[in-house]
């Protein structure tokens, strides 16, 4: 791949960061990590207690993406077809039409996809796996590109129901979002930043760039020494004695195409160490579970996260 074309096509792609820290002050590698889960054609978990951005950050997202937006409200009484659609009968044409539902979008945003029961949170694995939904044996495929960026409230919070494993391998990344500093607080209560400069956003980029730019980040070339050191740090999560499971194959591929949208917004046509390394905590970390905690624990979450981060630092990276 030209290295022209992926040095004018990241700095098209930096105009969608720099918009969107006008936004999100103070989190600039939650935005970095953000376009990294869109150019990778992956998903979003973004988890933090409530009022720190999390939605702002999702709204921002689609509106500098100039692309189609449906926020979805997870509540406990929610049903599949609330976010799938469904099929009605028409008398006029006697037969049944399928009216869809909000997940036909380019940015589907799950706000407090954690507040819904496992029934509800499951429409979404088809979707976000295969592009696509099906309905009364008939498929539907999906806008493209697809995105979910999904928010959810810290587990201990009254009315929560955890997300299964395998609800959470489809997200290519989960984040936390925590408090601002001084400064990005004080620039939000001036109106200077967060939802208040939501409408004064510029569309920097169309649907069909982001499809040809995720195109771009697939033709990133990757070594092999560079892919031996990825498949190490896999190995390892499946043997710790720490862990009770470990990283899955595709963990292993959304950390390979992580790694290729990184060294592309740093407008590079090839990876280096320092692509894989930072990805491997908020790639893999919640895709394993932890000896003797539950699953749904806070604990269990932070424990993930050093576990990670050691079998990291441990790693020798390739030179």
């Amino acid at each position: 791949m030209p290295l022209e074309t992926v040095i004018a096509a990241s700095h098209r792609a930096s105009r969608l960061e720099d918009e969107l820290r006008k936004v999100i002050r103070g989190k600039d590698d939650i935005v970095r990590l953000a376009l990294v889960s869109v150019l990778a054609r992956g998903h979003l978990l973004i988890e933090g207690v409530p009022g720190v951005g999390k939605t702002t950050l999702a709204h921002a997202l689609a509106r500098a993406l100039g692309s189609s937006f449906q926020r979805v409200q997870f509540t406990s009484d929610m049903l599949p077809s609330d976010i799938l659609g469904i099929s009605v009968y028409s008398v006029a044409d006697q037969k049944f039409e399928f009216k869809r539902g909000p997940i036909f979008t380019n940015v589907l945003l799950a706000d407090e996809i954690n507040r819904t029961t496992p029934k509800t949170q499951s429409a979404l694995l088809e979707a976000m796996n295969e592009g696509q939904v099906t309905v009364d044996a008939h498929c539907y495929r999906l806008p493209q590109p697809f995105l979910v960026v999904a928010t959810q409230n810290p587990v201990e919070h009254h009315g929560t129901y955890p997300l299964p494993e395998s609800q959470l391998d489809r997200f290519l990344m989960r984040v936390h979002m925590g408090y601002p500093d001084g400064q990005s607080e004080r620039a939000i209560l001036r109106g200077e930043a967060g939802a208040a400069q939501l409408d004064s956003l510029q569309t920097v980029l169309t649907g069909e760039d982001v499809v040809e730019m995720q195109q771009l980040v697939t033709q990133v070339e990757v070594d092999d020494s560079l892919v031996a050191y990825a498949l190490e740090i896999v190995r390892l999560t499946r043997r710790h004695e720490k862990l009770t499971l470990g990283v899955s194959p595709r963990g292993s591929q959304m950390f390979y195409r992580a790694a290729q949208a990184m060294a592309f917004l740093d407008g590079r046509s090839f990876c280096v160490p320092e692509d894989f390394k930072p990805l491997a905590v908020p790639v893999f970390a919640h895709r394993v579970a932890v000896h003797g905690l539950h699953s749904s624990g806070v604990k269990k979450t932070v424990h993930a996260e050093e576990v990670i981060q050691e079998i990291a630092d441990c790693v020798p990276v390739p030179v």
